[in-house]
């Protein structure tokens, strides 16, 4: 895991830890050195201290969405403390679907007409969390795996404090079909024969296969994952697929949001508009 990665989830910890106690949320603390605060619901299950109330709210109003939060935490039993109900993925401080879900579930944030310009989206689209792209490969089947959201045209995968964006065996990636069409292959990136940034490659390939755009969604705070971005894009050879993938910050969508959830990014991630400095309102007392 790099430096940067380690460095923010030390701080998210940090500022969970202080968020939770301050607003009196159901929670408790993993095991080991660095403890990630893991959230529940409400005795009345109505909030949830890992989501802004708003959220929350609307996306138990939409059965998709709903859906999505029952995804179970696979490291549960391991590291974290016994529960009648079963922790799930989505109560992690560390989430990064988590965080999606707050910006994008929200109820005004798709009617903000400066942020769904800058994604190239349209207010009413609707977003689809785990869309099955279906990639094809030389098989002639199609890939199993899940982006993170589908919004009208446009594909986007989150990250938050994840370590990179995998790394991949090269018989997994070249089992695509369009690899070679997409990219220049003498170019890309690879460490000990395998092919680094295996979801960035993935989700390029889904968006040439369904003429989509396709976005990543970074913290500012992780420029590895930015250069690992641009490692891959300069190898995409096709002109006008390259214009249709971008990359934005966390910060730089904060700007554009609802004031509630600009408060709640700032307070709970220390994820604040570019040129601001976050708050140390959940960082605990030195």
């Amino acid at each position: 895991m790099s430096a940067y990665a380690v460095l923010l989830r030390q701080e998210l910890s940090a500022r969970n830890a202080a968020y939770a106690a301050s607003q009196q949320l159901q929670h408790v603390s993993s095991y080991g050195d660095m403890p990630v605060i893991v959230y529940e619901p409400s005795p009345d299950a109505v909030r949830h201290g890992n989501f802004l109330d708003a959220t929350y709210t609307a996306i138990l109003g939409q059965p998709s969405w709903n859906h999505r939060l029952e995804k179970i935490h696979s490291q549960a039993a391991r590291s974290l403390p016994r529960s009648e109900r079963a922790w799930k993925e989505l109560d992690s401080c560390m989430s990064s679907d988590a965080l999606l879900m707050n910006v994008f579930c929200h109820p005004t944030t798709l009617s903000i007409k400066c942020l769904t310009s800058s994604l190239g989206v349209e207010s009413g689209d609707v977003p689809e969390f785990g869309y099955k792209a279906r990639v094809p490969l030389l098989s002639g089947r199609t890939d199993r795996t899940e982006v993170d959201m589908k919004l009208g045209g446009l594909l986007v995968e989150s990250k938050l404090t994840e370590a990179d964006f995998q790394i991949k065996d090269a018989g997994v990636v070249e089992s695509y079909r369009d690899l070679a069409e997409v990219f220049d292959l003498k170019s890309m990136p690879k460490l000990d024969g395998k092919y680094v940034s295996y979801q960035l490659i993935r989700n390029v390939l889904a968006a040439h296969a369904l003429n989509l755009e396709f976005c990543v969604v970074v913290d500012g705070r992780r420029p590895d994952l930015t250069e690992a971005w641009y490692a891959i894009t300069k190898c995409i050879s096709i002109p006008h697929l390259r214009t249709r993938c971008k990359i934005v910050t966390w910060q730089e969508l904060s700007g554009s949001v609802p004031r509630d959830l600009q408060q709640f990014l700032d307070f709970k991630y220390g994820i604040a508009p570019k040129g601001c400095v976050p708050s140390t309102f959940a960082m605990p007392h030195s």
